[in-house]
Order: C-alpha cells, then structure tokens, then sequence
C-alpha cells in the first residue's frame, strides 16, 4: 500500500469511526484534567499547568487531525495509535492490506524512535 491511495472502504470507514476515536480520547483528556485542578497545588500554578497541557494535547490527532486526506491515511492512523487514541483492535474492519501496511509503518516508525532516543547504535535484523 505505500505510495498509493487507500481503499474507498477503508477511506469510508475511518471518517466513520474518527469522530468517535477523538471524543473517547477527548473524554479521557477531560478526566486527567480534572485530575490535575483536584490537586492541592496553588490556583494559578494549576492554571498554568492545565494551559500548558491543553496547548500540547490540542495539537494531537486524538483531538484535531491535520491535512486529513486519503494519501495520508496511514501516516495518520498511526499518529493515533502512538499517541494511544485507538488500538489494533480499532482497525478490524479495514482492508487486511491497510492494517498490514500500518503494522509496517508503525513497528518502524516506533522502532526508530526508541533507537534515537536511546542514542545507541541501531540494531538491524539479518
């Protein structure tokens, strides 16, 4: 699937199921907020905090997805799985070639991430 289009079914399928992803994410924001101004922290400091952290957590795609388009379908359901907004289990349903070429990018994508981190030479399999 790289490189090209996605499937009219699995572009029809993700508008469908978005909406909903992005509230339960919402949702689970809203708790950790409410959290956060339950503390015994000063006014302000739990002011600041909470507008500090609804200034990160709005740029997520749990929240809002950017240039949302079937070209970037897969680069998008995996910034939702990174960021814990849905599951693998979310994807049932879609095109076995879709879910594939997500598990790809995805392993990849996290893979690369912990080797930078890390700072370590990467591994490769042979």
């Amino acid at each position: 699937m790289s490189g090209k289009s996605c499937a009219e079914s699995d572009w029809k399928l993700f508008r469908k199921r978005l909406p909903g992803w992005q509230e339960n994410y919402m949702q689970g924001l809203l708790k950790e907020y409410a959290a956060m101004l339950a503390t015994d922290k000063a006014p302000s400091e739990k002011f600041w905090d909470l507008e500090s952290r609804i200034k990160k957590d709005r740029k997520k795609s749990g929240v809002i997805v950017y240039d949302m388009s079937r070209s970037k379908l897969t680069t998008i359901v995996c910034n939702l799985l990174q960021e814990g907004v849905i599951t693998a289990d979310d994807l049932e349903g879609f095109s076995e070639e879709f879910v594939e070429d997500v598990a790809w990018r995805y392993t990849f994508k996290e893979r690369y991430y912990v080797e930078a981190v890390s700072e370590e030479e990467p591994e490769f399999d042979e």
